[in-house]
């Protein structure tokens, strides 16, 4: 089964999300921003899935996404935006940028794990 790398700052919501998605069969690693999510990229060839929170200080999720789809590495990798921000409008804005999916906080973990298993391969 393929992994995902959950790359959030905050450690409640990575604890939640590793927990709940570990209990389903899923490995998971954690990254608190994108320089440990590259770094995990890079040493994790397992990687299949990535749920990436969209504000994070330094590179956030909108600056993040163009640089992961532009790698030929890493371009293949479904990234689903977790956004707080639920706003009108924030879903397109998170495709547009490049995610291949969304999902809005506080996170459904029904829809998350139906989300998960669409991009699984």
């Amino acid at each position: 089964m393929k992994s995902i790398l959950i790359i959030d700052d905050d450690p409640r919501n990575t604890f939640a999300l590793s927990a709940v998605l570990k209990a389903n069969g899923y490995e998971t690693f954690i990254a608190n921003n994108m320089v440990e999510a590259f770094a995990a990229l890079e040493s994790e060839k397992e990687i299949g899935t990535i749920l990436l929170d969209m504000m994070m200080p330094g590179m956030d999720g909108y600056e993040a996404i163009p640089v992961l789809k532009s790698s030929e590495t890493y371009k293949h990798l479904p990234i689903v935006a977790v956004t707080a921000q639920a706003m009108q409008g924030d879903k397109e804005k998170c495709l547009q940028a490049g995610a291949d999916d969304y999902i809005a906080k506080p996170v459904d973990l029904d829809e998350l794990l139906t989300i998960i298993k669409a991009h699984i391969k």
